[in-house]
């Protein structure tokens, strides 16, 4: 059975965030509040843990996991960034966008894509997310709350619940959230390319 946490949107409370990275760093699998709907969140390292985010999902090798960074300087341990790529991201961050770089030998093999060696990077225009990564004070493994047989994240915390709290150890209740995906921007090839448009704005890299 999993914890559920009422935390506020705005000002999330420093005894809640506590209390989650505690569970994150046990080997816990959470689910937590982004700018995009909800997400399944777990340690960078823990093999385990992400095991059991990809038979929540139903995951194979294939999938492209992101990495939940607090700020820029976070991003720079784990993705190549040029530094054009680094003013744009300086710009747009935090925001809707999941950004696909080569990562660095600090990403576990695991967690990149096979073929390309790419990671996803996002830095969430959400006070929970942010706060959350605060406290964790590293990267979180992340990717979004996409059961099997749907297209969208959920966005309904009391759903969640009903549907996975006997699959994770928290589930951070955040509010009802619209749902609308991220813009992907692919930063890993010579020439800059938007794969997606979602809820970021695609204009500054267009």
């Amino acid at each position: 059975m999993s914890q559920f946490f009422y935390v506020h949107p705005e000002t999330p409370q420093a005894r809640l965030m506590s209390q989650a990275v505690a569970i994150i760093r046990k080997g816990g699998v959470v689910v937590y509040p982004t700018d995009s709907g909800y997400a399944l969140g777990c340690q960078l390292e823990n093999k385990q843990a992400l095991e059991r985010i990809c038979q929540i999902r139903r995951l194979n090798d294939k999938h492209n996991f992101t990495l939940l960074c607090r700020d820029l300087s976070e991003i720079a341990n784990y993705a190549r960034v040029d530094n054009a790529a680094f003013r744009l991201l300086r710009s747009n961050t935090p925001g809707a966008y999941t950004f696909i770089f080569k990562g660095t030998k600090e990403v576990p093999r695991r967690l990149m894509n096979p073929k390309r060696k790419t990671i996803g990077i996002r830095i969430p225009d959400n006070a929970i997310a942010l706060a959350l990564l605060e406290e964790l004070g590293e990267p979180l493994m992340s990717t979004s709350l996409i059961l099997p047989n749907s297209d969208v994240a959920e966005s309904d915390p009391d759903d969640i619940r009903d549907k996975l709290e006997h699959a994770v150890d928290l589930i951070m209740n955040g509010g009802y959230l619209g749902e609308q995906p991220t813009t992907v921007i692919d930063f890993s090839n010579d020439e800059m390319e938007v794969l997606r448009v979602g809820a970021g704005d695609p204009a500054p890299f267009s």
